[in-house]
């Protein structure tokens, strides 16, 4: 695969306004305007907030004019394209605060000598309400309150804030200001990511790109969240961070080396030969384990975490602070249902196939396939065979 080809489809769900007109451009030769824009409403990145840095450094490696944006500006309205509510709006000292450990925990993916960084308060903040007015004209309220999200809300009777419609204007702004040629985002922002193709289309007549990656998934399967206990962070220290993806779901294993290492396209094409053949899938979440604590820490962080699981796992101590956890309010559940909704297995074939294989365990306990109900204790530990298992969260 040529570097072009992987660039427009590695972990890339959407080109707009189409993959071969951006071959097009990319083929020309032509240094390209490429930016990536994070608000700084956190203080920590997952490896799933990483994906669009590793698409971001790879167009730096190849020349390019990169942008790593943050929002400190449109961080004072907050983005709800992934919100079911308001975001609460941040205090400037908030937003400085939160945005001192960003660069820090970027550099793991991105190379900055390679990278500008830039805040968006620089051309946001001398707007006159006039300027702002006429950039409101080029978009539609309609568009805004039609998206899923909004429209949700405002059918549940939940506030809408009138400034939450300048978001998009904003961040359109942005991309106006720089002249990108190309955005890069997830998909959850393709809308806001439009708004900037819109202004370069009006106010200069030109023609620009969106890359929309794809999301990576927790390790239980679930989207990546610290709630469901699922994400791997970049502060993650080496041990924990190779623990918590050994305890990745065998079918994650093809997506965490596509979006989350820098492995080489025909690496990955044969760890996926390798799982179709069947090779035990521990194997190769230890070859991911290590590559990706190399990456993110050293060799010689992954080589010692790699003993210290091994020590672990032979000595059976599941108690580690990476297992899974599924959280519920229900003490009492069907074992079949138990298993789906927990996401040991994908089905209720399969669960109650495991059922009658015996393969399922609580406390060290088999569950027998005929029981009509488990009661589970906060903290009870659920086992499938030798290899997966989850911690009881219950929720009072």
């Amino acid at each position: 695969m040529d570097v072009i080809e992987e660039l427009l489809t590695r972990g890339v769900e959407n080109i707009i306004p189409g993959k071969e007109k951006l071959r097009g451009l990319l083929e020309s030769g032509k240094k390209l305007n490429i930016y990536l824009g994070i608000d700084p409403t956190a203080t920590t990145i997952h490896i799933g907030h990483a994906v669009p840095l590793r698409k971001l450094n790879a167009f730096a490696q190849l020349g390019n004019n990169v942008t790593f944006l943050i929002g400190d500006f449109t961080a004072l309205i907050g983005d709800t394209s992934d919100k079911d509510a308001e975001r609460p709006v941040l205090t400037n000292e908030q937003i400085k605060a939160n945005f001192q450990t960003y660069k820090k925990q970027a550099e793991k993916v991105l190379d900055f000598s390679k990278v500008k960084v830039r805040l968006n308060s620089e051309w946001l903040k001398p707007l006159t309400f006039a300027d702002i007015v006429k950039l409101c004209q080029h978009f539609s309220a309609g568009d805004f309150v039609g998206r899923e999200l909004i429209k949700n809300r405002l059918q549940e009777g939940k506030k809408v804030g009138l400034h939450e419609l300048l978001y998009p204007v904003m961040q359109g702004y942005d991309s106006y200001f720089m002249d990108t040629d190309i955005q890069l985002g997830g998909t959850d922002q393709t809308f806001n990511m439009q708004a900037g193709r819109v202004l370069q289309k009006d106010l200069r007549g030109k023609e620009s790109f969106i890359i929309a990656n794809g999301f990576l998934e927790g390790t239980d399967g679930r989207k990546m969240s610290k709630t469901w206990n699922n994400a791997i962070w970049l502060t993650d220290d080496p041990n924990e961070m190779f623990g918590k993806i050994m305890s990745l779901r065998d079918e994650l294993i093809v997506q965490y080396f596509t979006l989350a290492t820098n492995a080489g396209m025909n690496e990955i094409n044969d760890i996926e030969k390798r799982l179709t053949a069947r090779e035990n899938p521990m194997t190769l979440k230890i070859e991911l384990a290590h590559r990706m604590v190399t990456e993110l820490h050293s060799k010689v962080s992954a080589d010692s975490a790699q003993k210290d699981f091994g020590i672990r796992f032979q000595k059976g101590d599941l108690q580690h602070s990476s297992m899974p956890v599924f959280q519920t309010q229900k003490s009492k559940w069907n074992p079949v249902d138990l298993l789906v909704e927990s996401n040991l297995a994908t089905s209720k074939s399969e669960a109650k196939r495991l059922l009658e294989q015996g393969a399922i365990e609580i406390n060290g306990k088999i569950v027998n396939h005929q029981s009509l109900t488990v009661r589970l204790n906060n903290g009870d530990i659920i086992k499938v065979g030798k290899k997966r298992f989850i911690k009881i969260s219950l929720k009072r």
